[in-house]
């Protein structure tokens, strides 16, 4: 394998694992090799790591893959640079005549290096699933020939003399052999490019199963996917709230700088926009019928603290409780602290109306021009008064109104549901039912405020 295939095969197995690796860095690493190249594994490892890895998690996953594929002598192929091709077509293999040959040779280097011919000839960095190991491995024995193997020893097996059994046996051994060497390799490789493959699809598959669907080992999963999909989101709006205007020139600030020089424009000034920063108050139904969304709901943007900082989160069932203190923990004790907000205001009868009436008395002062309300819950208040009026004035004083509903809109209205006449005070209304649902209402929010 050459020099620059050995490296974007590298790189093709960090973007399997979720390492955003670009062309521009990709180019940086082979001017890396060009200067340094394969031969200090140590030396080459950090260097790589500057400029392929760049978060702690992305850092983790490198070293993990780096020990994976160079450990199979990839850089030592890579310097070398045989000429494989010549040995192709000649039908060798390292001077070994044969699969037989190189299976009873005993020489490590050559059956290493046969295997990885193989892998590659076979498209093995193409695996995804572990369930294909079985397969690649079968497919590498048989581009190294053991076919022809086989077929001789069918005749040796014919034959029905000693020596042809002791010939049988030969071959049976090596041919077993050779297949552990295969699935061992194809178990690596499968390590390094499908891996990280199989676990982006379980997490696609997972972001769009229905939440109220979801069994306690997919709800032991989707933590480290809420994270993951959270950390996505903080990192797009993470940018600059002002942002300069360039195609339009602030002429009273460029006219007073330039007051001294007669007015030729030497200093120009610009028009910038500020952009509000998000503020969010956050109002959760926590009664049984959603309180597992809530729970997704709050630890994603609990992920987000650094973009969303102005956070205010009530949870009611009857009574509004502010639960901001209570969730302003450490991630690993996020899970006792949701326990806590279940325990404190997830019982009760459920009634829109108090909890709207307890937040005009004690809170309404936190809705400003700037706030985006959002209210994570089915609207179903038990035929309470639903305070149309509050949640009327309470929309007017906001930036915007998010309501997300887990309910399918043909349920809206029905039995003791509200939700039609919350509906028209709404700046959007949201259907929630899978993750992939909640990350698009966060994003939508967080777009309203660049």
């Amino acid at each position: 394998m050459s020099a620059e295939r050995t490296l974007t095969n590298f790189v093709r197995a960090l973007r399997s694992a979720d390492v955003r690796v670009s062309t521009g860095e990709t180019l940086d690493a082979v001017q890396v090799v060009k200067l340094i190249g394969y031969s200090d594994k140590s030396v080459l490892k950090t260097s790589l790591r500057a400029v392929l890895a760049k978060s702690n998690r992305e850092k983790q996953a490198y070293d993990r893959l780096f020990d994976l594929y160079f450990s199979q002598g990839q850089s030592k192929a890579a310097d070398s640079e045989t000429s494989t091709k010549d040995d192709n077509e000649s039908g060798s293999e390292d001077g070994y005549d044969g699969f037989l040959d190189l299976a009873t040779s005993g020489d490590d280097a050559a059956i290493d290096a046969a295997l990885a011919r193989a892998g590659q000839e076979v498209g093995l960095e193409d695996i995804r699933f572990s369930t294909q190991v079985g397969y690649y491995s079968q497919k590498m024995l048989k581009a190294m020939g053991v076919e022809e193997m086989e077929t001789t020893l069918l005749e040796r097996l014919q034959d029905h003399s000693p020596e042809g059994d002791a010939d049988a046996e030969v071959m049976i051994d090596a041919r077993k052999n050779m297949t552990t060497r295969a699935l061992e390799y194809a178990r690596t490789q499968f390590d390094i490019y499908g891996e990280g493959a199989t676990q982006q699809f379980r997490e696609d598959f997972l972001s769009k199963k229905r939440i109220n669907e979801m069994d306690v080992s997919d709800l032991n999963r989707m933590k480290p996917l809420v994270e993951k999909l959270a950390r996505r989101l903080a990192t797009k709006h993470s940018r600059r709230r002002r942002r300069k205007n360039r195609g339009q020139i602030d002429l009273r600030r460029t006219l007073r700088a330039n007051a001294g020089r007669d007015g030729v424009p030497f200093d120009v000034h610009w028009r910038q926009k500020k952009k509000d920063r998000p503020k969010i108050i956050l109002i959760c139904d926590v009664s049984n019928s959603v309180a597992r969304y809530v729970r997704f709901l709050l630890l994603f943007l609990y992920c987000m603290q650094d973009v969303v900082k102005d956070l205010h989160t009530f949870a009611f069932s009857a009574r509004l409780k502010d639960v901001g203190e209570i969730l302003d923990t450490s991630l690993d004790g996020f899970e006792q602290a949701m326990e806590k907000v279940m325990h404190e205001a997830g019982w009760g009868s459920t009634d829109y109306g108090q909890a709207l009436s307890d937040l005009f008395v004690d809170h309404w002062s936190l809705i400003d021009r700037k706030t985006t309300l959002i209210i994570l819950g089915d609207a179903r208040s038990n035929h309470g008064d639903p305070r149309l009026d509050l949640f009327e004035e309470a929309t007017a004083r906001a930036k915007r109104t998010v309501w997300l509903n887990p309910e399918s809109r043909a349920l809206w209205g029905s039995g003791d549901s509200e939700m039609l006449r919350y509906f028209p005070h709404c700046s959007v209304v949201s259907g929630l039912s899978t993750l992939k649902d909640l990350e698009r209402a966060v994003d939508d929010v967080l777009t309203h405020y660049r």
